[in-house]
């Protein structure tokens, strides 16, 4: 008996493999898959001005990091007597003005640097509504627990995000013209929009990444907004919030990604990681037994040996501090 309702998904055109330097941008679906691809030794940039739901602050972020553009004076703002940018998440924070703009500046070029070279560029589009403040008329990626007096609610139009990305294409394709872009709408349900607000907000960003797909070549869409909700149709799927979907969604959803966009030939190094994971959660019997210290040196052989090619320091710092505190 079938119990899902399961699609084909098209495979991409440019898969990801371990040489690939990936940039992540988006809503928490981007951090989920670039999570999985930092725990598998990936080169990764994920959200690096924290989670952003709304396409048209991604475009103007990346087009802005590119562009070395200054920080938008108008765009800040204090909020008990911490520093914040209505461009951003609250992730992005500062003790003082100047020490903000320097951190956003870093984070552009980091980003500028990261775009310029990336083979991947992975966007999920979080939500189509947006609030705009009434004293800029701009459009925030946050609003910062402000009085909702200053900002007016709306819902897009699948041509502003057209028109969004097509200046941004325009720029990224003149600094990277091989990047490959795969494009998300984010299964993370809006529910305090409303449920039928939620389904329009979905509605109109699938509009829009059909737009998009359909008018540049190197754009393709993966449908974790769609396997969500028609092959994982069930609140099991879900966290206790109803809103995100739990670890068994995710790892589904992620072996999805996995078969339709990770090269082959990663398959192998792909399954060494995902071990050397399981081995380090391992929860011993005995933790000073002769058996589990031979465990733990021969996994810090083998982390050192795959460390010349791939950054496993934070795993063997807490591997050797293990270590050091069995051998007491």
């Amino acid at each position: 008996m079938q119990w899902t309702t399961s699609f084909d998904i098209p495979e991409g055109n440019t898969k990801i493999n371990h040489q690939s330097s990936v940039f992540s941008i988006g809503s928490c679906f981007s951090t989920m898959i670039s999570e999985k691809l930092s725990e598998r030794k990936f080169r990764v940039l994920n959200n690096p001005f924290g989670t952003i739901f709304n396409p048209i602050s991604l475009a103007q972020l990346m087009e802005d990091s590119i562009l070395e553009m200054p920080v938008n004076q108008k765009a800040l703002l204090i909020r008990e007597g911490l520093h914040l940018h209505y461009g951003m998440h609250s992730d992005v924070v500062a003790y003082s003005q100047d020490s903000l703009e320097r951190l956003i500046q870093k984070k552009q070029q980091q980003s500028k640097l990261v775009l310029e070279s990336a083979s991947h560029i992975i966007l999920t589009f979080g939500t189509a509504w947006v609030y705009e403040h009434l004293g800029t008329g701009q459009v925030v990626a946050n609003c910062h627990k402000q009085p909702s007096r200053n900002f007016e609610k709306r819902l897009l139009h699948p041509d502003e995000i057209q028109k969004a990305f097509s200046g941004l294409f325009n720029i990224l394709r003149q600094v990277n013209p091989d990047v490959q872009v795969l494009l998300t709408v984010s299964p993370v349900r809006h529910t305090k929009d409303g449920i039928p607000e939620n389904q329009l907000s979905k509605s109109v960003l699938r509009l829009a990444a059909n737009d998009l797909t359909e008018t540049y070549d190197f754009i393709e869409y993966f449908p974790s907004y769609e396997i969500m909700v028609d092959e994982l149709r069930d609140y099991r799927f879900y966290k206790e919030d109803l809103i995100h979907p739990n670890v068994q969604a995710e790892d589904f959803i992620w072996e999805k990604f996995k078969k339709s966009w990770i090269d082959t030939s990663a398959y192998a190094l792909i399954q060494e990681f995902e071990s050397i994971k399981r081995d380090l959660a391992h929860k011993a019997f005995n933790h000073d037994s002769p058996a589990h210290m031979k465990f733990l040196d021969n996994l810090q052989k083998k982390l050192e040996r795959y460390s010349r090619d791939y950054d496993f320091s934070k795993e063997l710092d807490a591997l050797r501090k293990q270590l050091q505190y069995r051998g007491k």
